[in-house]
């Protein structure tokens, strides 16, 4: 690009009205959002609880510490190579797409999993949640604690992912931030190429004027 025509890209960039770059951010962003929301398969999520239950040697302070480390424990290998018979899904998957939560007031562990497929969420964190309940079980006479299903997976049905609209609003918004941005880092007018004043004139030329009056 020749120096010229870099001069004359610039002149354009200034003269452009300061929205402009902001409005072509905000229309952008919203097309690629709105784009990604179509084009992305929706996902579900599906949440299975279980809750840490004292035997008669335990007590619930006892049930609460063995929730939280059983929340911590449900995506280790060892539960989820037990998982994926039941899942019908490699670890690998049940790793990328189960999360366990726990409760700091009540002894309970939720596990969830997203899927492209209903059916298939609930199956994994169904999975999840027993394969980590028959382990408590083989180490109950050592903690004193059991694990028991207190609530099963449904079948999702409605998706967990944003929907069009919103990956849209989204999308706007950064093209507007971006936007700003650019608004920011816009070339500035050089003082040269600021308005100039009326030109006012010279003594001598004011001086010839006045003698033909």
């Amino acid at each position: 690009m020749t120096d010229n025509h870099r001069t004359v890209r610039l002149f354009r960039l200034r003269r452009l009205p300061a929205w402009s770059l902001v409005a072509a951010g905000v229309v952008a962003g919203g097309l690629l959002g709105v784009e990604y929301g179509v084009v992305k398969p929706p996902t579900y999520t599906a949440t299975s609880y279980v809750v840490a239950v004292p035997t008669a040697k335990s007590d619930a302070a006892s049930a609460q510490g063995f929730a939280q480390a059983y929340g911590r424990a449900a995506t280790q290998l060892a539960v989820l190579g037990d998982a994926q018979m039941w899942a019908g899904v490699p670890v690998d998957t049940l790793r990328e797409s189960v999360r366990t939560a726990t409760s700091p007031d009540a002894p309970i562990v939720s596990v969830s999993a997203t899927a492209t497929r209903p059916v298939q969420a609930a199956d994994m964190a169904n999975a999840v949640a027993e394969a980590l309940t028959r382990h408590a079980a083989d180490t109950a006479d050592q903690t004193h604690v059991k694990l028991l299903q207190f609530s099963r997976a449904l079948k999702p049905s409605a998706p967990s992912s944003p929907s069009v609209e919103v990956t849209g609003l989204v999308g706007a918004s950064a093209g507007g931030l971006v936007g700003a941005l650019a608004l920011l880092a816009r070339p500035r007018r050089r003082p040269e190429e600021a308005a100039r004043p009326a030109s006012v004139p010279g003594p001598a030329v004011a001086a010839d004027a006045h003698g033909r009056l």
